[in-house]
C-alpha cells in the first residue's frame, strides 16, 4: 500500500524504528490518495428494549426548541445532529427466541441457522446465516486504496460475556462466523499500539518511543505535527486512565451474587475507557468502522451507581403497569444515552485530522437495541438513534417509517458509507423498495 510504504521510507531515512507506525496512519502529507471527506460509522448496542413513552419523540418533525423525551435528554446538546427513526421493524423470522433473533439478525438482516441453543421459547437456533452490515462496509472500504485502514473494523465491548452463544454476538464476518468483541481496555490498547502489557506494568509507549516520535515530528510539516501531538495526547490521557483503573481494582475482587460479572460495578469506568479508545482509533485512522456493544441480549447489569439493585433484564420483564420498574428502566436507558452522548461529545471536541470541523462532523453514531420493548419482546419499533454528520443524512429531526423492514435501513447506511452499488442486504425479501428513503 503506497501510504504505508511512504511512511516506512520516512522512518528509514530518519533511522527510526517501525514501532511508531501506529502514530503515522492519519497524517495528511503521508496519505496515499487524496479522497473525499472521511466517513466513519460507530454502531452502539444496548439490550432489552426501551421504555417507549420515555424514548420516542411525541411526533415526527424537526426538534428545534422541542424538549426531548427523558431517555434522550442526555443528547439534548446534539439536537441539531440527532435523528430518531420510529417504525423500523426487524421482520426476520425463523428459528430462535426473540432475544436471539433480535441481536443475531440486528446487523445481519437474515435468519439464524439451525442449531442447538435453546432460548426461553421457540425453536433452538445457532449463529446468523450471513455477515453483518458493518463487516460488509468494512469489506468494501478495505478494497479501496483511499479508504483502507490498518484494522478495517474494530469491535469494542463493555461487560460482554466470555461465553459465546447466540445471545452474546451481533457482529459476523459471514455465515456461522461471529466476532467476539474485546471488552478489556488493556487488551484493546495492546492491539492498537502493538505492545502487550499487563496490569502491573504500564510504562508508557510514549516514554519508550519518545526519541523516535520526536525525530519524526521534526521532519513533518506543521499540520502533521499538530495531528501527531493530538494523537499522543489521547494516548497519554488513556494510559493515565489505565493506571488509575489498575490502582482502584488492585484489591481482592469481592464475591458477587451468582450471575453478576465481577466487573459489574466498574461498568461506568470501563465504558469511558473504551470510548476513549474508540475516539483514539478513529482519530488515528486505524479504522472507519467500529462497534461498541454493551453487555448482550438478555443483558443483566446491576446499575448500582444509579441506585438500582435489580438486574436490567429482570426489570425489563415487568409489566408497563409497574411504575417503579418503568422508572428504573428509564434511568437505565438514560444512562446508555449518556454514554452515547459522551462519545458524541468526545468526537465533537476532537478536531478532524487534516480537515475542517470536528470528528463528529464526519462520524455517525448509530445506537440501537435488539428489542423494541422488553416485556413484550417486540421486534417492532426497534430503537434507532443516529448522532453526527458522517452519513450525510438530514439531522435534527424525528422521522417515522411505519412498518419498514430494518434491512432497508442497513442498505441506506451502507450506501451512505460509500457502498453505492448495494441494493439489498440480508434476506432480500425484506429489501423491496431498495434503501430507506427520506434520510438525506
Amino acid at each position: 500500500m503506497t501510504s504505508r510504504l511512504s511512511r516506512r521510507r520516512l522512518l528509514e531515512r530518519l533511522g527510526v524504528g517501525t514501532a511508531v507506525l501506529p502514530f503515522l496512519g492519519n497524517l495528511p502529507s503521508l496519505a496515499a490518495v487524496p479522497g473525499g471527506p472521511r466517513r466513519r460509522l460507530v454502531v452502539v448496542f444496548s439490550p432489552d428494549g426501551t421504555v417507549r413513552d420515555q424514548f420516542w419523540p411525541a411526533e415526527a418533525g424537526p426538534f428545534h426548541d422541542r424538549e426531548l423525551p427523558r431517555i434522550l435528554q442526555p443528547l439534548a446538546r446534539f439536537k441539531d445532529r440527532l435523528l430518531t427513526l420510529k417504525g423500523v421493524h426487524n421482520k426476520v423470522r425463523g428459528d430462535g427466541d426473540l432475544h436471539m433473533r433480535g441481536i443475531g439478525c440486528l446487523l445481519t438482516g437474515i435468519e439464524l441457522l439451525p442449531g442447538n441453543v435453546q432460548g426461553g421459547s421457540d425453536t433452538p437456533a445457532g449463529w446468523a446465516s450471513g455477515l453483518s452490515i458493518d463487516q460488509e462496509i468494512r469489506r468494501v472500504l478495505q478494497e479501496r486504496l483511499e479508504t483502507a485502514t490498518r484494522f478495517g473494523s474494530l469491535e469494542f465491548g463493555v461487560l460482554v460475556p466470555n461465553h459465546a452463544d447466540t445471545w452474546t454476538r451481533m457482529v459476523y464476518t459471514g455465515a456461522n462466523r461471529p466476532v467476539t468483541p474485546i471488552d478489556d481496555p488493556y487488551q484493546m490498547f495492546a492491539k492498537l499500539y502493538g505492545r502487550g502489557r499487563d496490569r502491573d506494568s504500564l510504562r508508557s509507549v510514549l516514554d519508550e518511543w519518545h526519541e523516535d516520535l520526536a525525530a519524526v515530528s521534526a521532519a513533518l510539516p506543521a499540520e502533521d505535527r499538530r495531528i501527531l501531538e493530538e494523537h499522543a495526547a489521547l494516548v497519554r490521557s488513556f494510559e493515565r486512565d489505565l493506571a488509575a483503573h489498575r490502582e482502584e481494582t488492585s484489591h481482592a475482587v469481592p464475591v458477587l451474587e451468582e450471575g453478576v460479572l465481577d466487573q459489574n460495578d466498574h461498568m461506568p469506568r470501563v465504558s469511558r475507557m473504551q470510548i476513549e479508545l474508540v475516539v483514539a482509533a478513529l482519530a488515528a485512522d486505524f479504522t472507519r468502522v467500529a462497534t461498541l456493544q454493551y453487555t448482550n441480549s438478555v443483558g443483566q447489569p446491576h446499575m448500582k451507581w444509579l441506585g438500582i439493585d435489580e438486574g436490567q433484564h429482570s426489570l425489563s420483564h415487568e409489566p408497563n403497569s409497574n411504575a417503579a420498574a418503568q422508572e428504573k428502566l428509564t434511568k437505565i436507558n438514560g444512562w446508555y444515552a449518556g454514554e452515547v452522548a459522551h462519545l458524541a461529545r468526545r468526537l465533537a471536541e476532537t478536531p478532524e485530522p487534516g480537515g475542517t470541523g470536528s470528528m463528529l462532523d464526519h462520524t455517525t453514531i448509530v445506537w440501537t437495541n435488539e428489542l423494541g420493548e422488553g416485556n413484550s419482546h417486540s421486534h417492532e419499533h426497534i430503537p434507532w438513534v443516529l448522532v453526527g454528520g458522517g452519513l450525510g443524512f438530514r439531522m435534527g429531526r424525528a422521522v417515522e417509517f411505519p412498518g419498514v423492514p430494518h434491512n432497508r435501513l442497513l442498505v441506506a447506511i451502507a450506501r451512505a458509507m460509500g457502498h453505492e452499488s448495494l441494493t439489498a442486504f440480508g434476506n432480500p425479501d425484506y429489501c423491496g423498495g431498495g434503501p430507506l428513503e427520506g434520510l438525506a
